[in-house]
């Protein structure tokens, strides 16, 4: 109840700007139609970034009635029907969103889509194409997401050259790290699987496969005892994941 009367103080907030002088009704001019629009998105967007995506989805209708072309209402609505397992739908407005113009946030979240449904070369395909625009604030992670594209695609080969251009931008990206000592450990490039490992460890928990590339390493470099407490920490942590079962195996 608290969060739903936020978005809504929020929502009203907006909407006030949108009412113009005069006897004219604010939907009876462009901008006041825009405006209208954007609160719509707006509030839908609060809805949707709560968990609450039943609530998201009137909004975002209301807007697009006002707007049938709104990029923006079109993305947020592919958002909410990802996020409630309607890939059908969530394909269908992406795909309307993008048809309105290029936009590299909404193609970044088209192939992390894409990506969730198992269709990597399409996901690489967005991907790549968002990897073009050199002003995106969110570059890195494009860049980082084209790499775990790439391993999926079996060329591991393009995946460090893309992890390389990911951490090249931003150096705090814990999974391109992470992936980057996992495909220099697989070299038996140790040293610098080391280095990319212990920066991994500095900005992220562990999870299974960090546990996993931390023993291994250990192990390289003689380390017996921080070999076996990443052990111990698999084993107890994930114990059914493939990851603790390739340590048993090496071991």
């Amino acid at each position: 109840m608290i969060v739903r009367a936020g978005v809504l103080l929020v929502f009203c907030g907006l909407l006030s700007a949108c009412v113009s002088s005069g006897n004219t009704p604010p939907l009876r001019t462009e901008e006041g139609r825009q405006q209208a629009r954007d609160a719509y998105i707006q509030l839908g967007i609060g809805y949707l970034q709560q968990g609450i995506t039943e609530q998201a989805k009137m909004p975002l209708q209301k807007a697009l009635e006002i707007d049938p072309s709104s990029a923006d209402a079109h993305a947020a609505l592919a958002m909410v029907f990802q996020n409630e397992l309607e890939p059908e739908l969530a394909d269908k407005h992406y795909r309307k969103a993008l048809a309105q113009g290029k936009d590299t946030r909404i193609q970044n979240n088209y192939g992390s889509f894409l990506f969730e449904q198992g269709k990597f070369k399409e996901a690489y395909e967005q991907f790549n194409e968002a990897s073009q625009d050199t002003m995106y604030s969110g570059r890195s992670r494009v860049f980082e997401n084209m790499g775990l594209a790439a391993l999926r695609l079996n060329d591991k080969e393009k995946a460090i050259q893309h992890f390389e251009r990911s951490l090249r931008l931003n150096p705090q990206q814990p999974r391109a790290l992470l992936e980057m000592g996992v495909l220099l450990f697989e070299r038996q490039e140790y040293v610098p699987a080391q280095r990319y490992y212990e920066a991994f460890t500095q900005l992220s928990d562990h999870s299974a496969r960090s546990l996993l590339l931390g023993a291994q390493l250990a192990k390289i470099f003689q380390d017996r005892n921080q070999a076996a407490s990443l052990g111990l920490q698999l084993k107890r942590l994930y114990p059914a994941s493939a990851e603790y079962k390739q340590y048993r195996a090496e071991q």
